[in-house]
């Protein structure tokens, strides 16, 4: 009897296609004179990121994938997209739905199949190494529950099968091949499916990335400034396939303008197929071959531990063309556990084995210290200030010190039941989104924020910001995660958190303000690095908004760039939203409303990761995931033996 070892075979490969095709130690062939591996079984699990209902859309990735990083992988998609995404038609086929719905079942590759509790899964199998050529294979897989599945094939065809979930399956093979004796080879078959919960705010949701972004159009929309006279007015590119009035003077339905927005996978929450937690869980299955992924997406934009994770929070925004819209989203712990509770009764030995985790920001209020340093003319500080939109770094600095930490032993304590051990929960900490060359701060300014004409990065303000969230916010989160530096933890040891931070070393070249030679031509030529690249004529920019004299509709937000970090330009190109779950203080009067000027520029996204920068989050989570999962522990053994022929089905009745 010869054995030798599977996992020496499949350690660092990628699956190909629909075979796993790997790297294989020499040995010496029967009747032959040249070196070749032994034979062997080798399978995978078919579409395996089972959120993709087709496997045409998982395939995507496993090419893309092949021998590159998230990140090297997600710029080849980019290119190879024409800067238009690589989610954009994948979204719409999904097993959860825009508004957040698990499809029960879901239908993937034609067949029905229960998203949170499968009962199998499709699997290719086939024979590697030294095998004949012209043999003929003769298959039988055996689970224990009936009679074995057999079928006989040329031996250079794959075998498409579903194994039972939970048992194993003993996988056999007899090799004929003219006069010689017949080979036996056989393995056992038996898929982990891992269930993975992405939780936390807008960075866990992929805020700024649209899985379709906004289409622009060429021509200018009017937006009105505050306490402005009639005169006071800008424009900025409109949407494509919006027909009403263009002008701050001329009638327009909500309706309308909505029905020609971005795509979300989640409007309510700003989802997104780009988000660092998708991608993780996406090349954990890739890169496994022997796992299925279900992945639970949860996270939410806007939300903090009180109101997002336990408590509801405001939607984002809704659907297009929903005839009503909910403003409020329920709490992710309890989404999470209703969710568990269901897949329980259907299968009482499910578990939930992953959760990917990012939240801690908006607790301190990370995105009002944003809008006082980009906030600059007195109108709209003193406006804006007034309905608590605007925080400074004393506000922040109190709740990181005292609120925070509470939350975190809150959160701990409802994870830990659900996961049980909280290594288990890799928490994906921020970069900082104001540094370029290395580490150096951002110089401030109108480039990148000359979307509205309040906005001006504040070089002081901003200095100020930044410092803090390097030398205080950061390390706190990283206390709190990891139980160090007098964080309360009842066990330090067992309630530990997994921490990832190894991306913020990279993000030190790629703030909001990197710009280099090999941004695509529309940034360079159009987002003026003095910035004004808008047309200040309101005559001339209702129908050229751009001083480039270019159209908008030929940005891409999907093109790979220097800045990781979408600046307020990028968030109105990308995203262009219209939050419709603001509270009543804050509802825009009408399309027009100068709140939905500023909003527009700033809620799609503005000072959050890229589709780019997510990758790169990605590739310093997946280690850490796969290191929690275990997935890298000794595979069994392949053996091969000589055997006589299977005996044959017995016929049906």
């Amino acid at each position: 009897m010869l054995r030798f070892s599977l996992r020496a075979i499949l350690t660092g490969a990628l699956v190909v296609g629909a075979l796993s095709v790997a790297p294989v130690p020499p040995s010496h062939a029967q009747g032959a004179d040249i070196d070749a591996a032994p034979m062997q079984i080798s399978w995978e699990v078919r579409n395996r990121f089972r959120l993709f209902r087709e496997e045409r859309d998982f395939q995507l990735h496993v090419e893309a994938l092949r021998d590159r990083s998230i990140l090297a992988s997600e710029d080849a998609l980019e290119l190879q997209s024409e800067g238009r995404g690589w989610a954009r038609n994948v979204v719409k086929r999904l097993c959860i739905d825009q508004l957040g719905r698990v499809s029960e079942p879901c239908t993937r590759d034609n067949v029905k199949e229960s998203y949170l509790t499968p009962v199998d899964h499709a699997i290719t199998v086939h024979l590697t190494g030294a095998v004949p050529v012209g043999a003929t294979c003769a298959w039988s897989f055996d689970d224990g529950d009936g009679p074995p599945q057999q079928s006989t094939f040329d031996c250079s065809e794959p075998v498409n099968l579903r194994v039972r979930y939970g048992p194993q399956t003993v996988a056999t093979v007899d090799v004929a091949s003219g006069q010689e004796a017949t080979q036996r080879v056989s393995t056992v078959i038996k898929v982990r499916d891992i269930l993975i919960a992405g939780l936390g705010d807008s960075i866990a949701s992929g805020e700024g990335n649209p899985d379709r972004p906004v289409p622009l159009a060429d021509e200018g929309f009017c937006f009105r400034y505050y306490l402005g006279t009639a005169g006071r007015q800008y424009y900025r590119p409109s949407r494509a396939g919006y027909k009403g009035g263009r002008a701050c003077e001329a009638p327009g339905t909500f309706s309308d303008w909505q029905r020609h927005g971005a795509v979300w996978f989640n409007p309510a929450c700003h989802r997104s197929l780009y988000s660092y937690q998708t991608r993780t869980a996406l090349a954990l299955a890739v890169q496994y071959p022997h796992i299925a992924v279900t992945y639970l997406p949860l996270a939410c934009t806007g939300a903090t531990i009180a109101d997002g994770l336990f408590g509801s929070q405001r939607a984002r925004e809704c659907p297009p063309n929903q005839s009503t819209c909910h403003v409020t989203v329920n709490g992710q712990i309890a989404e999470l556990r209703a969710a568990l509770s269901a897949a329980k009764r259907r299968q009482p030995d499910r578990k939930l084995d992953l959760v990917l985790l990012s939240i801690g920001a908006n607790d301190v209020y990370f995105s009002g210290l944003v809008a006082n340093v980009i906030v600059d003319t007195p109108t709209e500080r003193a406006l804006f200030r007034r309905i608590g939109v605007i925080a400074n770094i004393e506000d922040s600095r109190d709740a990181l010190t005292t609120d925070l930490p509470r939350g975190f032993a809150r959160l701990r304590d409802a994870l830990k039941p659900l996961v049980g051990d909280m290594s288990h929960v890799i928490y994906t900490t921020y970069a900082n989104p104001a540094l370029y060359q290395g580490g150096t701060p951002c110089p401030g300014g109108r480039a990148g924020f000359d979307i509205h004409p309040a906005f001006n990065a504040n070089p002081q303000r901003l200095a100020e910001v930044s410092n803090y969230v390097q030398n205080e916010f950061l390390p706190q989160l990283k206390a709190l995660a990891t139980c160090q530096s007098g964080t309360i933890c009842r066990d330090p040891a067992s309630d530990r958190m997994t921490f990832v931070d190894a991306h913020q070393a990279a993000f030190a070249d790629h703030g909001f303000c990197a710009r280099g030679d090999s941004d695509p031509d529309f940034d360079r030529a159009c987002f003026s690095p003095k910035g004004d690249s808008f047309n200040p004529d309101i005559v001339a920019a209702s129908s050229e908004p751009l001083l480039c004299g270019r159209g908008a509709s030929e940005y891409r937000a999907y093109l790979p760039r220097a800045r990781w970090i979408r600046d307020a330009d990028d968030s109105y190109f990308a995203a262009m939203t219209f939050p419709q779950g603001l509270p009543s203080a804050m509802q825009p009067s009408d399309i027009h409303d100068a709140t939905w000027g500023v909003l527009s520029a700033v809620y799609g996204g503005a000072i959050h990761p890229t589709a780019e920068g997510h990758a790169a989050m990605a590739d310093a989570a997946l280690p850490a995931a796969a290191h929690a999962l275990q997935l890298d522990a000794v595979v069994p053994d392949v053996v091969s033996e000589p055997a006589s022929p299977l005996e044959a089905a017995p016929a049906p009745q």
